[in-house]
């Protein structure tokens, strides 16, 4: 079900200069985006036209979304470059463009294509990146994904995360008899398809680090346990029994261990599963409720929401030494911590005012950046690279049947969100960002 990519072949053709200009500062959220042109694709052979386009338009919109980039009108191009000719750089200079982008697409044998691109430093001069990528006919739009991976990883520093897949729960119909699905789709929207049955209520999806597994609750036979789904075969599996509910599931760093809540004599505390050994573990312990836990990128430390406060709070386990630490104190309830990839945030939902956050915070708890807020939003979940994150929010409505819930994501700087468009009829909740796909 995920071998969508049947090849890929990196080949570097050019040395390239170690000392290149070219570069956005992602950190500053006003910075002026680079202007990049990107060329209508070559064609060599029996190539479909529409292939050709889409190939474009998929490159143009990974790197728009970002915020950072500014893609040049396709009217103002000053020339057409062939590959392999070099551009007349000053005459892309005159209309402002900073980085050019000329591909070619080809047959490779009978069901493979091959894609080939060069990026231009129009200031500089000189060509900064040159790759050659081969793929089945039937996953070409992921050539452009990894494409634009390329190009932003080459002009920010920061890895790219337009060749990754979201996971969240569909819903559907009435609220007095909603159908939840889980569902997976391309970062961009593109591609959705069910992993589920209408028969069986689930929540919470996460995917193992190597993506081949997906863990995720459900309420089969009215029985909320944690399961997983293999997503090369399709097979489903209950994690144990474990004599008791247990939700909130999310895999280790290394993969090979579950961090799930489970619920006995009415005290819900925090457990480790070891996926190899088949064991359980307690982590938490005391009469608190204790759920949503997060690992740390080093698998040293487990953040979660508890109420041994008083009142709904994260905190942070030492997994070597056992201590825990409360590290959100300001106004409002905190929930559904989750550490992102480079280890320097823990992105948060808060509770405040009657408004629902999404915000992020360094693993101290100081620091809080709140990106967004809203009348309902929840569950934050991280891009590869740290850069964005995609949540949630459901709009007020005057009545429950009228209520729409959207998937959005928002980068760091808190100013580029946007919906990750659904069908028309459908609402979108608990999504998380794969990391990048295999």
């Amino acid at each position: 079900m995920r071998k969508f990519l049947c090849a890929i072949i990196f080949c570097i053709a050019g040395i390239f200069s170690a000392h290149a200009e070219l570069h956005v500062d992602i950190v500053a959220g006003g910075t002026e985006p680079i202007s990049i042109a990107v060329q209508k694709f070559e064609s060599i052979g029996k190539i479909p036209q529409e292939t050709i386009k889409m190939l474009r338009e998929v490159v143009e919109n990974d790197l728009k979304r970002t915020g950072l980039f500014r893609i040049v009108n396709h009217d103002a191009f000053p020339q057409y470059v062939k590959m392999n000719d070099m551009p007349d750089f000053k005459r892309w200079a005159a209309i402002k463009t900073q980085a050019l982008v000329q591909a070619s697409i080809k047959p490779d044998g009978k069901d493979n294509y091959k894609l080939e691109f060069y990026l231009w430093d129009v200031n500089g001069k000189e060509q900064i990146e040159a790759q050659s990528l081969i793929a089945s006919k039937k996953s070409v739009r992921r050539l452009a994904h990894i494409m634009a991976d390329t190009i932003y990883e080459r002009l920010t520093g920061e890895l790219g995360y337009f060749d990754t897949q979201i996971v969240f729960i569909a819903e559907s119909g009435p609220m007095d008899n909603r159908v939840k699905r889980m569902a997976i789709m391309d970062q961009d929207g593109y591609g959705m398809r069910y992993l589920s049955d209408k028969k069986t209520f689930v929540m919470s999806p996460h995917f193992s680090p190597n993506m081949a597994t997906i863990v995720f609750l459900s309420y089969r036979n009215d029985d909320p346990m944690v399961w997983a789904l293999d997503l090369d075969t399709g097979d489903q599996t209950k994690l144990g029994n474990f004599g008791g509910m247990n939700f909130a599931p999310r895999f280790s760093p290394d993969g090979n261990h579950v961090a799930l809540s489970l619920v006995k004599d009415g005290i819900t505390n925090i457990y480790e599963y070891d996926m190899l050994n088949k064991t359980l573990r307690q982590l938490t312990f005391g009469n608190h409720i204790d759920t949503s836990p997060s690992y740390s990128p080093d698998g040293k430390y487990l953040a979660f929401n508890s109420d041994r406060s008083g009142s709904q709070q994260i905190h942070v386990l030492d997994l070597v030494k056992g201590t825990q630490k409360r590290i959100t104190f300001g106004a409002g309830r905190y929930a559904t911590p989750a550490w992102s990839p480079d280890g320097q945030f823990i992105a948060f939902t808060k509770i405040a005012d009657d408004t629902f956050y999404i915000g992020i915070m360094n693993p101290e708890g100081r620091h809080e950046k709140i990106l967004a807020g809203g009348w309902y939003m929840e569950a934050p979940s991280w891009a590869p690279g740290s850069r964005r994150l995609v949540y949630y929010e459901t709009e007020r409505a005057d009545n429950d049947r009228d209520r729409i819930s959207h998937i959005r994501s928002v980068d760091i700087t808190g100013r580029n969100v946007y919906d990750i468009d659904l069908a028309d009829d459908m609402s979108g909740t608990e999504p998380t960002w794969s990391p990048k796909l295999p």
